[in-house]
């Protein structure tokens, strides 16, 4: 492929500012047609966005002959049926995380890529991004010794639409829909970068409950896991407690020290050794998947390899059935 041209299926929040500009910032890579089924909700987005075209019928967008390469935008619940819709059409995807709602879509979605022979992607950005590079970096470069440790600490309060007298929860907290709750939006992302930095999770228990009844899915996660290294860990996962104890910080121990850093909310990383303490301050781009789709298309265009695939995103869903199952 010489010039992508994709094809957004689902332009809603997550494609505003994150990842739907950025396809006409990489290079050799342009954003040509979008859709959504409310169509004047389409027709906005691609007039605000100057995107060429847009449909409210996913059948339309995927067979645009000038839409070379697609991007599912949706909730988890269709990823495996527009995946394979794309790959029958014979174009490549790009899909949201989590990749499906369990491991088994997953797996399925990865087979119909390799059957077409094309490559499929996951958006798991944070494999692009300069702040987890930096910690890759400080891991690999052997400062902190033999890892010994992960810790994973996740607290946040309830969001607005889940509390009050006319409570209105979004999809992410319906699991015929996503899977699961907060946990597997937010903790795939977590589980994702920790299997890149540190190599797979070789097994995982844990306990998830639903102890304020605000929606169907679990709103508390505990869990041990173990790498394939030797290395173990550990994490909590809590949804409804008060702003104020709001935390979201990882740590990676060694035998010489220890990172502290953030998985959403911080751009600081913090290094622990017997030498002192340094800081590192590393924001994210305004978009923050332009990285990662700059390496998608370098990867379509055969100049480069992409990190995020359909093999490795389903990784992180195979890791948070074993969690909650």
């Amino acid at each position: 492929m010489d010039q992508i041209k994709w094809g957004i299926i689902g332009c809603g929040n997550v494609t505003e500012v994150k990842s739907g500009p950025a396809f006409n910032l990489v290079e050799n890579s342009s954003l040509v047609a979008v859709m959504r089924r409310d169509g004047a909700l389409a027709a906005d987005y691609a007039q605000r966005h100057n995107v060429p075209r847009w449909y409210d019928n996913v059948d339309d967008l995927i067979n645009d002959p000038e839409v070379n390469a697609i991007y599912i935008a949706t909730p988890p619940d269709v990823h495996e049926d527009y995946t394979e819709r794309a790959f029958r059409a014979g174009k490549p995807v790009y899909v949201e995380k989590p990749m499906a709602r369990n491991a088994a879509e997953c797996r399925r979605m990865v087979e119909a890529g390799k059957a077409a022979n094309l490559p499929l992607y996951v958006a798991y950005y944070r494999r692009a991004l300069p702040y987890f590079l930096k910690i890759k970096e400080i891991v690999d470069s052997g400062v902190l010794g033999d890892i010994r440790f992960v810790d994973i600490t996740l607290q946040w309060q309830p969001y607005d639409e889940e509390v009050g007298e006319n409570p209105v929860p979004r999809w992410r907290v319906y699991p015929e829909i996503s899977g699961g709750g907060h946990f597997h939006d937010l903790a795939s992302h977590q589980f994702d970068i920790l299997e890149y930095i540190l190599g797979p999770v070789k097994q995982a228990r844990g306990y998830a409950r639903n102890q304020a009844g605000l929606y169907p899915a679990d709103d508390i996660v505990v869990a041990n896991f173990e790498f394939e290294s030797g290395v173990l860990g550990k994490g909590s996962w809590c949804y409804t407690i008060n702003k104020e104890q709001r935390e979201d910080e990882g740590r990676i121990i060694g035998s010489k020290g220890r990172l502290i850093f953030s998985y959403f909310e911080k751009y600081d990383i913090i290094l622990e050794t017997e030498n002192g303490v340094e800081k590192f301050h590393i924001p994210y781009p305004p978009h923050v998947q332009q990285p990662l789709i700059d390496l998608i298309v370098k990867d379509l265009r055969g100049e480069g390899v992409c990190p995020s695939t359909g093999e490795t995103g389903l990784r992180a869903n195979l890791i948070m059935d074993w969690i909650t199952a």
